[in-house]
């Protein structure tokens, strides 16, 4: 198991002609990539505001470790777009976001989600992370519970306990950029503004093994209906995404045969199938319009 299937993934380009292309000043000296798809159900088809709510709802969409929108999520957004808004990030250091000179952390890459949709004048969404970007949505949902209306944590963990112990000793190694499948490689140095695959790796790395696990009572007091989703192949154990689903107040839990580490969501990281990626979208769709 190499320490890329949950770090890494990987980009697009540094200057971005497109409609749904955009970047946002966040604070802290952070200037945000963002894209902004499909469209506010609401507006486009004159219904009354009060109504058919859950499907106007913004989605946003929090890639996992090193990746960025394409990576993570370029198999499922324009599925997920069709007829919603869906807004997908791409978090410091990763993509068309520049790095800057301060450490990784979760709990800043959710303040600077938070910022973003303050921005973009949205006070209650719904919130999609997968693998690191599913801790990020976590801690969104911990430190801006008011944003976050429905979770889905794709492949995602909160301690570090969930890593199966191939992951943790991972973690324990010298940073090895080698370690990023090929692909993944390419698309960052071919996306990010100032690539440096070597401080990206290593500020990976240092998070991983520093990050805080979120308490179970922290858990407890999320309020927002939470899909927690893995596959039977995964790099998080089974068992820590049981206890996730258990612990947050109105969890659901998905476990997907025959599934690697997010590839019922496509990612480029993992080898997949369109029946796959098909039961996976179905699932989220499905709890998203509950």
């Amino acid at each position: 198991m190499t320490l890329a299937l949950l770090l890494l993934s990987a980009a697009s380009a540094p200057a971005v002609a497109s409609k749904t292309a955009h970047y946002a000043n966040v604070g802290g000296g952070l200037r945000m990539y963002y894209q902004d798809q499909g469209q506010d159900r609401g507006q486009d088809q004159g219904q009354d505001r009060d109504q058919d709510r859950d499907q106007d709802r913004p989605l946003v969409l929090i890639h996992g470790g090193g990746s960025t929108v394409q990576t993570s999520f370029g198999a499922i957004l324009p599925r997920l777009a069709r007829g919603r808004r869906v807004i997908a990030v791409e978090e410091q250091g990763h993509g068309h976001t520049a790095d800057l000179d301060r450490p990784l952390s979760f709990e800043q890459m959710a303040d600077d989600t938070a910022a973003l949709l303050e921005q973009l004048h949205i006070r209650d969404a719904d919130i999609l992370g997968f693998s690191n970007g599913g801790m990020t949505a976590l801690q969104l949902a911990v430190r801006h519970p008011s944003l976050v209306h429905r979770l889905v944590i794709c492949s995602g963990f909160y301690a570090h306990a969930g890593f199966i112990p191939a992951l943790r000793d991972g973690f324990e190694q010298p940073p090895n950029p080698d370690q990023m499948p090929k692909a993944l490689r390419d698309a960052y140095l071919a996306a990010a503004p100032h690539p440096d695959l070597r401080a990206l790796v290593a500020k990976t790395v240092a998070m991983m093994r520093s990050f805080s696990d979120l308490p179970d009572d922290k858990l407890r007091a999320i309020e927002a209906p939470t899909l927690v989703m893995l596959g039977d192949q995964d790099v998080i154990v089974p068992g820590h995404a049981v206890k996730l689903a258990q612990l947050v107040k109105h969890g659901q839990l998905a476990i997907l045969p025959g599934a690697q580490h997010g590839a019922y969501l496509g990612v480029a990281e993992s080898p997949s199938h369109p029946a796959l990626v098909e039961l996976g979208v179905a699932m989220i769709m499905g709890f998203l319009a509950e």
